[in-house]
C-alpha cells in the first residue's frame, strides 16, 4: 500500500481568511488541497467556482484536487483546468457520457477522477478503469461537511481496491473521515482521504498539525485491522 495522502477539504475552513487557511494546513502537513465544488443542482449547497481555485493556485504548489459535484459538468472542465486544478473528479451520476468526460479531462493535461455516491455500485467503473487516475468513494451523501461516515462504504472500498489491481489509480474516500474511522478506511484499501472537520477543528496551524498527526497515527493501526 502506498503512503497515505491527506487532502483537507476547504469546505470547513474559515472563508474570511481562506488563503491563510490553505497556507496553514499545508504547513501543518497536508498533501493535497481538496476543493468541493457544488452547484446546488446536482447536490444541495452552493460553494465556489474556478475563480476561487485560481486565487488559491497562487497560494500553494500542492496538488489542487477539484471534486466537481455539478451537472452538467462537461461545459466547465476547461475553466477548472485553466484555473489551476491538478486533479478533476466528476461524478459517474452527473452525465451520460462518462468515458468522453474523462477523455476530455486528460486531454486538458489534468489527472482524471470519477466519484461514486453512496448508493452507486462500483460496476459503473467497469469500462473506464484504464481511463482514470483516481476513484473517489463518497462515504456520505454529497453536499455538506460534518456528516457521519456510512459503514457500508467499507465493503465498496474493498471491492474497488480489488478492481484496481496493479493499475496506478488512487483510491480516495470522502465523508466522515476522522481518527475513529480512518483506520478502517485505510485497511479497506484507500490511499487518499479527504477530511474537513477532522483537520480544521480548533483553528490555526498548530491545531491543524495536531489534527493531521492524529489522523496519520490512527491510520497507522490499519495494518493490524487487515491481518
Amino acid at each position: 500500500m502506498p503512503d497515505l495522502l491527506i487532502a483537507p477539504s476547504i469546505l470547513t475552513a474559515d472563508f474570511t481568511r481562506l488563503g491563510e487557511e490553505v497556507s496553514d494546513v499545508v504547513a501543518a502537513g497536508a498533501d493535497w488541497i481538496h476543493l468541493d465544488v457544488i452547484d446546488g443542482h446536482f447536490a444541495p449547497n452552493i460553494t465556489f467556482g474556478p475563480a476561487l481555485i485560481k486565487s488559491l493556485r497562487r497560494v500553494t504548489n500542492k496538488p489542487l484536487d477539484a471534486h466537481l459535484m455539478i451537472a452538467p459538468v462537461d461545459p466547465y472542465l476547461a475553466a477548472f483546468a485553466e484555473a489551476g486544478a491538478d486533479l478533476i473528479t466528476v461524478h459517474a451520476e452527473a452525465g451520460p457520457h462518462l468515458h468522453r468526460t474523462l477523455q476530455t479531462i486528460r486531454g486538458l493535461g489534468k489527472r482524471a477522477g470519477v466519484s461514486l455516491n453512496p448508493a452507486t455500485g462500483e460496476h459503473r467503473l467497469d469500462y473506464v478503469l484504464d481511463d482514470v487516475d483516481l476513484i473517489l468513494v463518497m462515504s456520505v451523501n454529497p453536499g455538506f461537511g460534518g456528516q457521519s461516515f456510512i459503514p457500508a462504504s467499507l465493503e465498496k472500498i474493498r471491492r474497488i481496491r480489488e478492481m484496481i489491481g496493479r493499475r496506478p489509480i488512487h483510491l480516495q474516500v470522502d465523508g466522515g473521515v476522522s481518527p475513529k474511522t480512518i483506520a478502517a478506511v485505510v485497511a479497506a484499501g484507500a490511499d487518499v482521504v479527504v477530511a474537513g472537520s477532522a483537520v480544521f477543528d480548533g483553528g490555526g496551524r498548530e491545531s491543524y498539525a495536531k489534527n493531521i498527526a492524529a489522523l496519520r497515527a490512527a491510520a497507522a493501526t490499519a495494518g493490524a485491522m487487515s491481518v
